[in-house]
């Protein structure tokens, strides 16, 4: 079109604005009238100028030798392990016949390292809980001195290849899940869920709290092992699969999942014990717990994710885990080491009276399974989870949709039906999260911030950017020393 003409219909139509960045000015235009479109934009790295030069260096690809190509390659190779990962449950085991440091009053907790004072008030009930259930003070002031004295050590799990959902407590007599990576050998671990409401990794510690974990030590741990190995293994990848296609997100809903855990394991357990009441017994936990596998669920990310950590260079997120107070990544090439920032405080649907003034900062291992793709990423696939965590089905498409933008590949193998059968976002890059200023989505469960309480509701939250930005100036350290002549 001519100048002239363009300017004629500029004239007669008026002007079509763009609005990129700053909402204020969309807003304005809005109480006019005036037709636009709004791009929510920022620059990258929040406009900080020394990160956003390292972001240009490690995206800079054009030679396999360029920074941005040693990460590429390693990015390959760690998601490459990652999905060709088939996690299987293949035992039930006491956590002390695995860890047997674990009598020396040791336990397991979720997130990054903390220490006693430092716990927030559902850790530290869980705690308290856990030293009664092991029989090392009578009660839970004498649980607490125990605590605060040094008595008791203090480890993550994920230092010890476990998870743990929300406080994520492990204590020696605790039945443990054990999830097998056939495709590299590597294992992973997670305790039993004890269901819903007042339990102890909401930091309930309340007498039948611990009247059902003595139970689950004693009675349903032994069961599910006889079933399990009478069995040989569970794989957990199809699995979660097809409770995907159910309409299942494997963080926040697992009603298909569990509903198919059972169906499976259901004929063995029953052929397997001359008790029938034993076997009903087992089975119904989980009949009754909608949440049953969601620490299977745990265990299977964890294995997965485990495959592709450790391959230097690669910038992949292999642990994203919170304490209550501090939230924790840790990415495959840099190693061991935790990059950590304020947790935040989910928002979303509470139990009737209770309100975000009684809730507790973001806590536990369980987003595990957003790192793998699932929970958050999945909202997709699973509009019913929604009247969980809050919002609506479209706004469960959009959190998919986004989370596209910060991961590197779709899981062929993990597919949403409603997205047109679209694989799930997986792989989460810590360059395209400093660059796009989006943070990961994550469906979770929120605990009373007292000890002793329980379970208050549920709902959504995202990581401070803070550890992904600290987590890019090391792997840039790291890749960039690699690159200088020596």
């Amino acid at each position: 079109m001519s100048t002239p003409n363009r300017i004629a219909t500029l004239l007669h139509e008026g002007p079509r604005v763009l609005n990129v960045g700053v909402r204020t000015f969309a807003t304005a235009l809005a109480a006019t009238g005036a037709p636009y479109r709004h791009v929510d934009w920022q620059p990258p790295a929040q406009g900080d100028p020394a990160l956003g030069t390292l972001l240009a260096q490690l995206a800079d690809d054009s030679t396999p030798d360029s920074p941005g190509g040693r990460i590429q390659a390693a990015n390959a190779a760690a998601l490459a392990r990652i999905l060709a990962a088939d996690p299987v449950w293949e035992d039930v085991r006491p956590a002390r016949e695995l860890w047997p440091e674990m009598d020396d009053r040791l336990l397991f907790h979720a997130g990054p390292p903390i220490a006693w004072e430092r716990m927030c008030g559902p850790m530290q009930g869980a705690v308290i809980g856990a030293i009664l259930l092991e029989g090392w003070a009578a009660d839970a002031a004498a649980a607490r001195q125990l605590a605060a004295g040094g008595a008791v050590r203090f480890a993550p799990c994920h230092h010890y290849h476990a998870v743990g959902p929300m406080a994520g407590l492990v204590s020696p007599s605790m039945p443990m899940f054990v999830v097998r990576n056939t495709a590299a050998g590597n294992c992973a671990y997670s305790s039993l869920n004890e269901g819903m409401g007042k339990v102890l990794r909401y930091g309930a510690f309340a007498p039948e709290v611990l009247a059902r974990l003595r139970w689950m030590c004693d009675t349903l741990g032994p069961t599910l092992q006889i079933g399990i190995r009478r069995l040989g293994s569970v794989q957990l990848k199809p699995l979660i699969a097809q409770a995907l296609q159910m309409g299942d997100e494997c963080h926040n809903r697992h009603v298909a999942a569990t509903a198919l855990l059972f169906k499976t394991i259901a004929p063995t357990l029953i052929r397997a014990l001359t008790d029938r009441e034993q076997a009903a017994a087992a089975l119904d936990p989980i009949s009754a717990n909608n949440y049953f596998f969601l620490n299977l669920a745990m265990a299977a990310c964890k294995a997965m994710m485990e495959a592709g950590h450790g391959v230097p260079h690669s910038s992949i997120v292999t642990v994203m885990a919170r304490n209550g107070v501090e939230f924790g990544i840790r990415v495959s090439g840099t190693g061991d080491r935790w990059f950590t920032g304020p947790a935040g405080f989910p928002q979303g649907l509470y139990l009737p009276g209770f309100s975000q003034d009684d809730a507790a900062g973001d806590i536990g291992d369980s987003a595990i399974t957003e790192t793998a793709g699932l929970g958050g990423f999945a909202m997709g696939g699973a509009p019913a989870v929604v009247k969980v965590v809050g919002g609506t089905p479209a706004d469960a498409v959009a959190y998919t949709e986004a989370m596209y933008g910060i991961t590197l590949a779709r899981n062929p193998n993990w597919t949403l039906p409603p997205l047109g059968f679209a694989g799930t976002p997986t792989g989460i890059d810590v360059r395209k999260v400093v660059d796009s200023n989006v943070l990961p989505i994550i469906n979770t469960g929120i605990a009373h911030k007292a000890a002793g309480v329980g379970q208050v509701g549920a709902g959504l939250v995202r990581p401070p950017l803070a550890c992904f930005t600290d987590a890019l100036r090391a792997l840039g350290e790291a890749v960039l020393e690699a690159e200088s002549p020596r």
